[in-house]
């Protein structure tokens, strides 16, 4: 008998993954722990092993496909088994014809009737247009009334990519906007006055107004020549250009960028701290006898360390916002940015405030390799309350971090540069690292900001003092 393969829980919050890969293709033996598929979560990329033996039947989903968890994503049984419900996906990733579809009639329009239908309708949505299950699940996540689509598929069937090219015609919205028609009472145009003809809340029209013509006018301003000069994508193509779909971590980071730039009020406040003793105990460390282990212990993981004890001091920085409360930690989970080929990805160490210098080097460390290995979990990548990115390495003298909401708050560290300063009524050159720190300031205020910079600051000046505290 067939069995299926259920994509598994990839952590408590992640609601669907990317299928990236199958590695095992119909038709094939498969073992027990064999790799089906590769998948990837919003920030991580998996492996999904298979839980029986035999041959792989059929796959229900193909690569680039998303998938919500617990969902069965093919079957594995005796080669040459029936699949049940017939379901399935060939070796190409295309879907299994269904049998064939009764012989519809197609409506004739009477002088009354106007062919002007929506577009998301088609003249014979009243006839309910039969749905494959994957086109099914898309459509039921994206809100897309599938039965009334035209489908392209064998027997006028709708298929996935009939949902795709549905969701494609939806107007962009802003989350502003988004939110503005999910409570109701207003209407979407076309195209929007935003950034590539995004709808902005400016754009929507209240539908009691409908019939004005000043809110007639509104709809059409967009459609107006002239209204956005854009120039057309396809006019930008050529062969020297390399086009990369935006998906997976990279168009998850597009996407929260802009989010917390659109729903946060960000000011970033910079300082430097004297990184005179910083650079000396780094040396001391470095030059220490080897079976001490702490040679490894960088730069970046002291100042980790200042700002996972300066923090507890300072609870409004060490905080997440939701929108109608604030909830300020007494434990400091701090995330740590780490450049990865696939992107930025931000795990978090656990009760940084707790751990020793050597602890938090190592978990550190830890966590930035399984990101480069794509072995980070999602449950490892949630649940900071305060974020660090360093950028001094490539030589960066100030910057201006993002926000990482719900977080209120996140430290930018800048390269150590000689600064000119006064000791004992003379200038001199000293070094200084470079702190920049973003705050959310529709709920932390300049001047708590400031005195986190300048007690981290000093905890920095004063770092090997620090590890005997």
């Amino acid at each position: 008998m067939a069995t299926p393969i259920v994509m598994p829980k990839q952590g408590n919050t992640v609601e669907s993954v990317i299928i990236v890969d199958w590695k095992k293709q119909v038709g094939e033996a498969v073992a027990v722990d064999d790799v089906l598929c590769e998948v990837e979560t919003d920030k991580a990329t998996m492996e999904v092993p298979s839980t029986v033996a035999g041959t792989l039947l059929a796959t229900l989903f193909a690569a680039g496909d998303e998938v919500p968890v617990m969902a069965t994503i093919a079957w594995i049984g005796e080669a040459g088994e029936a699949v049940p419900g017939g379901e399935g996906r060939g070796a190409k990733g295309e879907e299994a014809a269904p049998p064939p579809a009764a012989p519809i009639e197609t409506p004739v329009l009477s002088a009354t009737q106007s062919p002007n239908l929506p577009i998301s309708q088609s003249p014979i949505s009243n006839l309910q247009s039969p749905v494959s299950p994957r086109a099914r699940h898309l459509a039921e996540r994206k809100g897309i009334e599938a039965s009334v689509l035209a489908g392209s598929g064998p027997g006028g069937r709708v298929i996935e990519r009939d949902v795709q090219a549905a969701i494609a015609a939806q107007p962009k919205l802003t989350p502003v906007a988004k939110a503005m028609v999910a409570e109701g009472g207003f209407a979407v145009p076309v195209q929007g006055s935003g950034p590539g003809g995004r709808v902005t809340s400016k754009d929507l029209v209240k539908e009691q107004e409908m019939g004005r013509g000043v809110d007639k006018e509104k709809m059409k301003q967009a459609e107006a020549p002239g209204a956005i000069a854009q120039t057309p994508i396809s006019s930008l193509q050529s062969p020297e250009a390399e086009i990369i779909p935006l998906k997976g971590v990279r168009k998850v980071i597009a996407e929260r960028m802009l989010q917390s730039l659109q729903t946060t009020a960000q000011l970033t406040l910079n300082a430097s701290a004297d990184a005179r003793a910083l650079q000396a105990l780094r040396k001391r460390l470095k030059d220490s006898p080897e079976a001490m282990g702490v040679r490894g212990i960088t730069i970046n993981d002291l100042v980790l360390f200042a700002v996972a004890r300066t923090l507890p001091s300072f609870p409004g920085l060490n905080a997440l916002f939701t929108g109608a409360e604030i909830h300020q930690y007494r434990t400091v989970h701090l995330g740590v940015a780490v450049d990865t080929p696939r992107g930025l990805m931000v795990p978090v160490v656990r009760n940084a405030e707790t751990l020793s210098l050597r602890q938090l080097s190592a978990e550190a460390k830890r966590l930035a390799t399984a990101c480069l290995e794509s072995k980070i979990t999602p449950d490892e990548l949630t649940g900071g309350t305060f974020t660090v990115t360093n950028l001094g390495a490539f030589g960066v003298e100030s910057f201006t971090p993002v926000l990482n909401p719900p977080q209120v708050a996140i430290l930018g560290v800048s390269s150590i540069q000689l600064k000119p300063t006064e000791i004992n009524d003379k200038v001199e050159f000293v070094p200084h690292i470079g702190l920049s720190l973003t705050i959310n300031h529709q709920v932390v205020d300049g001047a708590p900001a400031a005195r986190f910079l300048q007690a981290l600051g000093q905890a920095i000046a004063t770092i090997d003092l620090l590890l005997v505290g």
